[in-house]
């Protein structure tokens, strides 16, 4: 375990702590925030009432780095912090959803290009978490939000950065927080817990001065529009303990850079899901045939940009579907890293109705349209 968590702090702080290759020199700061969220759970849907309790309480230590300017991307996004997150939430419903603990890496980007007294800030966390309580047929049968005891985890936060001294910070804010295994166990509502929070900021000083001799610009966009192509798979579970059925998307996407942390995007997703073909079966009494059996939607699409890291948020609206088990519209949350090679990885949640339907892990490719 000491070995695995040497590994993903070097992950999170590699780009702070490859002084040599970067052109540092000195030793950067170090940040150790202790915090604490009083929250509530959003009730998304009427079947997940039944297992709200009372207001839920996120314990969270945080151990960052600041950026320090010697790359273009942390120069755009204001010198934002990397970190690593360990946090506990009592969900105040010991005997059905029980607590979790999450382990994620973060990066929390300040929205004022300015420095101000009040600073506000924008986390963005993405993880893992381990539920105490998952659902269970004999035991647990009430708790049809949680299927898995591994879920993934998302994080997102906007607080404010108040100047205690010189080395010490209040951060009060707000925060949503969200747990989920993307259907690939059932039941799987999930739990969005969203609430107040606050953190102290305690600053560790370096030894010596830091100095950036030299900015890597190799981030930099090379066009204003661009051409987004990918494929990816995942599985899903139609009903609690069946068979894992598989997902395929294709997706093609005309994108447009603001600056280099803003993408705009429109585009098309054409899905294949074999949970569909039941769907289709089930509706008409007989199987789907040729194009009957995709589904596509239009989409439109915004993503924040961190270096070669991107965030995408995208609803789209199905434009081709012969019935309708799910909803008319779908959205995506995910990740994606931009290689300057032209290659893309891709991940993502798609979701309907704040309800997740699949994992997506796919490989992709971005064309340069009109060079900037």
């Amino acid at each position: 375990m000491k070995k695995v968590l040497a590994y993903l702090i070097l992950a999170v702080f590699s780009p702070c702590l490859a002084q040599a290759q970067n052109a540092i020199t000195g030793h950067p700061d170090w940040l150790i925030k202790p915090g604490y969220d009083q929250c509530f759970i959003m009730v998304h849907r009427a079947n997940v009432a039944h297992l709200v309790n009372g207001y839920p309480s996120i314990f969270e230590l945080n151990v960052a780095k600041p950026t320090l300017g010697n790359k273009l991307w942390q120069i755009e996004n204001n010198l934002p912090n990397l970190g690593l997150s360990f946090q506990y939430i009592a969900f105040k419903n010991p005997d059905e959803l029980g607590s979790a603990f999450a382990l994620a890496p973060y990066v929390e980007i300040p929205l004022n290009k300015i420095e101000k007294p009040s600073r506000l800030y924008m986390r963005l966390c993405w993880g893992i978490s381990y539920l105490s309580k998952d659902f269970d047929m004999a035991t647990n049968h009430k708790n049809v939000a949680i299927g898995s005891k591994w879920n993934a985890y998302v994080q997102f936060k906007w607080f404010w950065q108040i100047p205690i001294s010189k080395t010490i910070q209040f951060e009060p804010g707000f925060t949503f927080n969200h747990a989920s295994n993307g259907k690939i166990q059932n039941p799987n509502l999930g739990l969005n817990v969203m609430g107040v929070s606050a953190a102290l900021n305690f600053r560790i000083p370096g030894k010596t001065q830091v100095q950036v001799n030299r900015i890597d610009s190799s981030t930099r966009v090379r066009s204003r529009y661009e051409l987004l192509v990918f494929s990816a798979i995942g599985m899903n579970e139609r009903s609690i303990d069946g068979k894992q059925l598989g997902t395929f998307v294709f997706s093609t996407a005309l994108q447009r850079n603001i600056r280099n942390t803003h993408k705009f995007s429109v585009g098309l997703d054409a899905y294949y899901d074999e949970n569909y073909q039941t769907d289709y079966y089930n509706a008409f009494g007989e199987s789907a045939e040729g194009i009957e059996r995709w589904r596509i939607s239009a989409r439109v699409g915004y993503s924040y940009n961190v270096g070669r890291l991107s965030f995408p948020i995208e609803v789209g609206y199905y434009i081709f579907q012969k019935t309708n088990p799910d909803a008319m519209l779908v959205s995506r949350i995910g990740l994606r890293y931009y290689f300057a090679n032209g290659l893309v990885a891709h991940w993502g949640l798609r979701t309907h109705y704040a309800v997740a339907y699949n994992f997506e892990f796919g490989i992709g490719y971005r064309f340069c349209l009109h060079a900037k």
